[in-house]
């Protein structure tokens, strides 16, 4: 008993959001194609090189399902839109557009390995100010640009296949002045790697060195699922969203959704699964249990707050080993929980280290383990982390680390690697446990996910459009809602709560939010439902409310007649700059130019210049301006120079109800509306939200600003009194 080796079960997570448009079909962002080509794939490929080190994979289905959309169906995301066109053709915005997204990689290790990539970034400057880009292109040669769309995608090519492939090698060591063919080899070569992840997976998981399992189709967080109430058993003093969410049956639909599409790609069902950030709950575990699942996993945490007992000392040492090295059991269903330690060092520290050292601290804390373990019986260290975000800041990727490491263990006869199911079917599954704390991997609660402002919006709205599917449903038998059921499964995820709340931040957290809102916009179009105007306001507390060029500074009397009849008469009102708004990217080219917004005591004054001029517009082409508060209301314009009136609507029982229509309203060169405040239902002080729809047919074709709305207090009677002091 005493020769006995300690089992090692590394679980690498591989996972990315769901990155699709629901309303274009184009990916927002490129992460899945890119961590495609550098991660993916060469994890599974170094360990063709050490066939004794087994290990374990999970596979988000969503993931796998993006995959094959890039392999299969040709897919196209916007980074690849721009970095495919010529770069003599290349736009102003989307030169822009490539300064300000083109060097989203880790600086040290994927931009200055290439002298040339990182004398751009300088070019640019290292500091962004994104009020500098328009003049920063001015700097910018075509063959710089041309360069730069290489470069962004040669250096998210994992050093393996850079080294491997003739065409890459020398296209990484040509190193400048890239050619408009060589580029376009560089994608067909980017596509050949995407093509082989699966089919390597399905060929290693079929010789058992690694075992497969997966996660609920689009990530959620299951237990919130459930229901969000269960977030008060961790966090007692939580601030919980308005309308419980309560709907076991949709976890229940994620992880069978989970499971089918794992069988359709592999051919078998999956053994285990790590649910969406290791959380946990009985009543998941018992769903996981009615639909066979044999193991799961999640954080140390977990176990010490189900058990109630510390396993950690204060210093951070282990003091009861026995306890976390092996698994657990509820309803049958195994559990084994993460060193969150030797986890973290591999995710956060082991980059800053020589990567020799690294592997060889890490085998000597496994070592320490083994003998701080009774030996009367088996035990298991798990070792659970991201399969893909760590590597680039680990130099070369991390291969040199994982090459010590695996060489390491493959000579260690007192460490054998194994995966979760082998282990459990020769050891057993585990002691049983009595309770299962509900958390996650993050301090053992839901709070990532929860309790914030904008956390408990997003789960308000997503439970709102849940109820309003359902409805439509029971009113429509038989109608055909598979579209809206999968934007309203993808909104479940996780990811969008992630970049929610003052817990982390990224460049491109606006595109998390805008994803979220657009799926949700896209359950009511897909059951023909007017999208609520709160759905095209940002949930990120910063992005809701956009800052005039020139602010409102006294009272105004325009005369409405689609002329401007003097400067001065809108010289008080506030200027918006329609192309500082952001969202080139998203959208045509603006029909507008320019937004002014001002007020006397009783009246709100609109005008809206248009880039070109209203007699080009389309005969079907109307503005809808839209008040949130203090009552939703939406004015409708139609857009012809004979306009003699506008049609005022408001929200009532969730239905556009019109209550009147308003004269003062003028299109010739400008648009002009005078709106009553009373028709807003506005008084003295009230806040006032507006955000202005250009449409065609009924559809919306430009959102004026594209995030956010436009916010003014109504005057009280001494507003100019007030301004002139």
């Amino acid at each position: 008993m005493t020769d006995r080796p300690l089992s090692l079960a590394f679980i690498w997570h591989m996972h990315q959001p769901f990155y699709k448009d629901p309303l274009t079909d184009f990916y927002r962002l490129p992460w899945v194609r890119l961590h495609g080509t550098k991660d993916y794939l060469d994890m599974v490929e170094i360990l063709k090189e050490f066939p004794q080190v087994r290990q374990n994979f999970n596979l988000v289905p969503s993931l796998l399902e993006q995959l094959v959309d890039y392999t299969d169906n040709n897919a196209r995301d916007i980074f690849l839109e721009v970095s495919r066109k010529k770069a003599a053709d290349l736009s102003d915005d989307e030169k822009i557009f490539m300064l300000e997204n083109f060097f989203l990689a880790h600086w040290d290790n994927m931009i200055r390995p290439f002298p040339r990539y990182y004398a751009l970034l300088v070019k640019r400057g290292t500091h962004l100010i994104k009020s500098d880009l328009v003049r920063a292109i001015k700097y910018f040669t075509e063959s710089d640009f041309r360069d730069l769309q290489v470069f962004f995608n040669l250096c998210w090519i994992d050093p393996l296949f850079r080294t491997r492939d003739p065409f890459l090698r020398m296209l990484a060591e040509k190193g400048h002045d890239y050619t408009e063919d060589e580029k376009e080899v560089l994608f067909l070569k980017q596509m050949e790697i995407l093509k082989q992840i699966i089919p390597t997976y399905r060929e290693m998981a079929a010789t058992k060195q690694i075992e497969l399992s997966f996660t609920p189709f689009y990530h959620p967080i299951l237990p919130l699922l459930c229901d969000t109430d269960i977030a008060r058993v961790a966090m007692p003093g939580v601030k919980l969203p308005k309308t419980r969410f309560r709907h076991p049956e949709d976890a229940e639909r994620q992880i069978t959704m989970g499971i089918d599409y794992f069988e359709k790609v592999f051919n078998y069902r999956p053994a285990g699964m790590w649910p969406s950030e290791g959380a946990v709950s009985e009543e998941v575990l018992r769903t996981a249990a009615r639909h066979g699942i044999q193991w799961v996993a999640t954080d140390e945490g977990i176990l010490s707050n189900s058990l109630s007992r510390r396993l950690r000392d204060n210093a951070g040492n282990m003091v009861e080993p026995s306890l976390l090295y092996r698994p657990h059991s509820y309803e049958e269903v195994s559990i084994v929980f993460r060193d969150h330690q030797i986890s973290d060092l591999i995710g956060f520290v082991y980059s800053q280290w020589d990567p020799k050292n690294a592997a060889e601290d890490l085998i000597g804390r496994l070592l320490h383990i083994r003998e701080t373990l009774p030996k009367d019986r088996p035990h298991l260290v798990s070792i659970i982390l991201d399969g893909e975000n760590a590597w680039e800041h680990f130099k070369n990727d991390g291969r040199d680390f994982f090459m010590y490491l695996y060489e390491g263990l493959s000579r260690e006869q007192r460490i054998q690697t194994t995966t979760v199911s082998d282990y459990i079917s020769t050891h057993g599954r585990g002691d049983r446990l009595d309770r299962v704390h509900p958390g996650s991997w993050i301090n053992s609660n839901y709070g990532i996910w929860i309790g914030h402002e904008e956390d408990n919006l997003s789960w308000d709205y997503l439970g709102d459009t849940r109820d309003r599917l359902v409805e439509y449903e029971e009113t429509n038998p038989g109608a055909d809602t598979q579209k809206a059921w999968k934007s309203l499964f993808a909104a479940e995820g996780s990811d969008w709560n992630w970049w929610y709340g003052d817990e982390h931040t990224t460049e491109t957290e606006e595109e998390f939010d805008e994803l979220f809102r657009l799926n949700l916009m896209n359950v009511f179009k897909e059951i023909d439902r007017d999208v609520p105007a709160r759905l095209y306001v940002p949930i990120l507390r910063e992005d809701r409310g956009v800052v005039p060029e020139l602010a409102i500074r006294g009272f105004i009397n325009p005369k409405i007649d689609g002329l401007v009849t003097s400067y001065y008469e809108w010289y008080q009102g506030a200027q918006y700059d329609v192309k500082i708004s952001g969202g080139s990217m998203h959208k045509a080219e603006s029909l507008i130019s320019t937004i002014y917004y001002g007020f006397n005591q009783n009246n709100l004054f609109v005008r809206i210049d248009p880039k070109g001029a209203f007699g080009e517009f389309d005969d079907d082409i109307d503005f809808a301006l839209h008040t949130l508060a203090p009552a939703n209301i939406m004015i409708v314009c139609p857009v012809t120079e004979d306009l003699q009136r506008a049609e005022l609507f408001e929200m009532l029982d969730e239905k556009w109800v019109k209550i009147k229509d308003l004269g003062e309203v003028a299109v010739r060169e400008i648009f002009e509306i005078c709106i009553p405040f009373a028709d807003l239902k506005a008084g003295a002080s009230d806040e006032i939200t507006i955000f202005i729809s250009m449409r065609k047919n009924g559809e919306e074709v430009e959102r004026c600003p594209w995030r956010g709305h436009i916010s003014l207090k109504v005057p009280t009677a001494d507003f100019e009194a007030m301004m002139w002091y």
